[in-house]
């Protein structure tokens, strides 16, 4: 059995933020759970998205770190998180908009083994002081 993540993406949604990337250079991913679209996973410039004191990092997708609001994660926090992409448009300002695309979260429930499995997440940036390359 591989290693066992909270976040994982697709091959569709990783071309995309490669694709942002060289745009924008390095970016991170946000869930708040707000309004307007907070509930799906955001795409921000990684220097201009200051992570909060209660977000939960998840882990790495796309060599880009993926947050969610500590709310939010209590209620995502038994649910293994597929980041894709569909066309369409989201209500929020993640860096995909203008592509005409939108990223979106498929989940399913981790067994009770694969929670036992699961490495202790970390609250607050800790990559702020990262390379971002």
């Amino acid at each position: 059995m591989g290693e066992l993540h909270r976040v994982d993406i697709t091959d569709a949604a990783a071309e995309l933020v490669a694709r942002l990337v060289e745009q924008h250079g390095p970016v991170l991913f946000h869930q708040s759970g707000g309004c307007c679209d907070g509930s799906s996973p955001m795409c921000y410039p990684r220097n201009e998205f200051r992570v909060g004191q209660r977000d939960v990092y998840l882990g790495t997708i796309a060599a880009s770190p993926f947050y969610i609001g500590g709310d939010q994660f209590e209620y995502w926090q038994h649910t293994h998180l597929l980041i894709d992409v569909v066309p369409g448009r989201g209500g929020g300002f993640s860096l995909e908009a203008p592509e005409g695309l939108r990223f979106l979260v498929r989940s399913t429930l981790f067994t009770d083994e694969e929670l036992e499995q699961l490495t202790p997440v970390e609250v607050g940036d800790h990559h702020s002081d990262e390379s971002p390359d």
